[in-house]
């Protein structure tokens, strides 16, 4: 059976929906410092440093396990996901008017080694928000989007947010589904 080395929310229901059986367990990892020492690496380089590392964080003997992580990058700043309401303000004021890049990752383990990994990024034009309207969607939105490095859940009030999206609907939600699907039929996991 695979392992999901998450709980996130949005990555088990991809699964779930693809009728993927799986397992899911947290990953018990200090993300920032396997940021920290990927140094000045660029974003994609980091979301797949931390999508092999969650996935080589969890023991599972024989059966393959599936790490996978996100994150946000506008103008060349990286962003995490918000500590707080008054960071997520901060965030979505920021992101305002401008093209936010969101590189998501997935990686497979088997037996303590790397066995696949993939990364994608999709190209979200942020509409120019307004103090109200920043105001109105974390009414709405908050807690839920505490979870999410963009501040947003696309299958949810996020669309409010954007102007256009460049790029795979999965890779939006946080995971690239379509080339994890082909990796596991691949592996013998899923009928091919």
């Amino acid at each position: 059976m695979l392992i999901l080395a998450s709980q996130s929310a949005s990555r088990k229901a991809m699964l779930a929906a693809a009728g993927v059986a799986f397992e899911a367990r947290p990953a018990l990892l200090d993300e920032r410092a396997v940021e920290a020492g990927l140094g000045a690496a660029e974003p994609a380089e980091i979301a797949l440093a931390l999508a092999h590392a969650k996935a080589l964080a969890i023991e599972a003997d024989a059966n393959l396990v599936l790490g996978s992580d996100s994150l946000v990058e506008v103008d060349g700043r990286r962003f995490d996901k918000p500590e707080s309401r008054a960071d997520a303000t901060r965030h979505l004021q920021f992101f305002s008017g401008r093209t936010m890049h969101l590189h998501s990752a997935a990686a497979l383990a088997r037996d303590g080694r790397i066995v696949w990994s993939h990364a994608d990024v999709a190209r979200l034009r942020v509409r120019p928000l307004s103090d109200a309207f920043i105001t109105w969607y974390l009414e709405q939105e908050w807690p839920a989007v505490a979870g999410s490095v963009g501040v947003f859940r696309i299958e949810a009030l996020g669309p409010h947010l954007f102007e256009y999206i460049e790029g795979d609907y999965f890779t939006v939600l946080g995971m690239p589904l379509l080339p994890v699907l082909a990796a596991l039929r691949e592996a013998g996991e899923l009928v091919a």
